[in-house]
């Protein structure tokens, strides 16, 4: 599996913190930045995650900024992307379950670092149920 990570300058060191779960689990790793603290303009970054998501480079993405709002709206942005915001393990087993979410948005101002590895890694091992999910997918991805 290839996760996208993607954030801005709020949610920097969380990203940096994914990535290394991440990689701890044996998961590739496409670091779209930013690769600082110093401010920088979420949108470019939310919709990077995204075009690597629909275009196939990347299985899923996780993107993150200050609340996690503004560039999961970036991520959405692109055709294909079903990017959720989530603030706990529930929202993020849900998301796959009904949602087949496919990019992760998350904040790093607002998750504690612990909470948010709890929050990926329930957001991984979720599959898709389909069944009557699938027909609301379907109109989502057609929008």
């Amino acid at each position: 599996m290839k996760i996208a990570v993607a954030s801005d300058h709020g949610g920097y060191q969380l990203k940096e913190e994914i990535k290394k779960y991440l990689e701890e689990r044996d998961i590739q790793v496409l670091d779209l930045g930013t690769d600082s603290e110093e401010s920088v303009d979420y949108p470019q970054f939310g919709h990077a995650c995204g075009e690597a998501v629909a275009s196939g480079e990347a299985d899923r993405g996780i993107v993150c900024c200050g609340t996690g709002i503004g560039i999961s709206i970036a991520a959405n942005k692109v055709k294909g992307v079903r990017c959720a915001l989530c603030t706990d393990v529930t929202m993020a087993e849900l998301t796959r379950k009904h949602n087949d979410a496919n990019v992760l948005a998350m904040g790093g101002r607002t998750t504690g670092v612990l909470t948010a590895l709890e929050i990926v890694k329930t957001w991984l091992d979720t599959e898709f149920e389909g069944g009557r999910h699938q027909r609301r997918v379907d109109m989502l991805n057609r929008y």
